[in-house]
């Protein structure tokens, strides 16, 4: 499960990177046609567009996975004995159950795309749309996978900043 996890993660990982170099490179490319060649390219505000939503796509569940989504774990780390373990947990389980639920009434969004096209590249608006039904794949599964650490008693569920400070670190059950 651990190797699954690495890479999945290492995949993930490097595609958000690519996609965010990408980003950066279309942008460049707009300042240089709009203001060195004085004639800016229509599609580059688009692409870079889509570009962010499958970053934000491939990202969700890695930040998922290492505890960088916003939360608020203040009280709940505090909290005595095993229960910062068990809401965590109770946390992981409700992540992975909507994200699962959301998919098939996301596949309905992405289908809806089939009839549209982007204006400026003229790409189905369904592969954009995809998007959405990936983050929640990735989600649910990053979010099972923190399930299944956490009932193996390979992980404890807590982000990697918070194991770190010494008197906050999660104890396993």
């Amino acid at each position: 499960m651990r190797q699954f996890s690495r890479l999945i993660g290492m995949l993930e990982e490097t595609v958000a990177v690519i996609l965010l170099i990408a980003m950066s490179a279309i942008a460049l490319l707009q300042v240089v046609g709009r203001y060195i060649l004085t004639n800016p390219f229509i599609w580059t505000e688009e692409l870079t567009r889509y570009a962010l939503l499958y970053s934000v796509a491939f990202g969700a569940g890695l930040a998922f996975r290492s505890g960088d989504l916003v939360n608020v774990d203040v009280v709940c780390e505090y909290l005595p004995g095993r229960m910062p373990w068990l809401l965590r947990l109770l946390s992981a389980i409700a992540t992975c159950a909507m994200a699962v639920y959301l998919l098939s009434h996301a596949w309905k969004y992405v289908s809806i795309g089939k009839m549209q096209t982007s204006p400026a590249l003229g790409v189905r608006m369904d592969y954009i749309h995809f998007t959405v039904w990936l983050m929640l794949a990735l989600l649910a599964v990053f979010a099972g996978l923190r399930v299944l650490g956490m009932l193996t008693g390979t992980e404890d569920g807590a982000c990697a900043e918070l194991a770190q400070k010494p008197g906050l670190a999660p104890t396993f059950p």
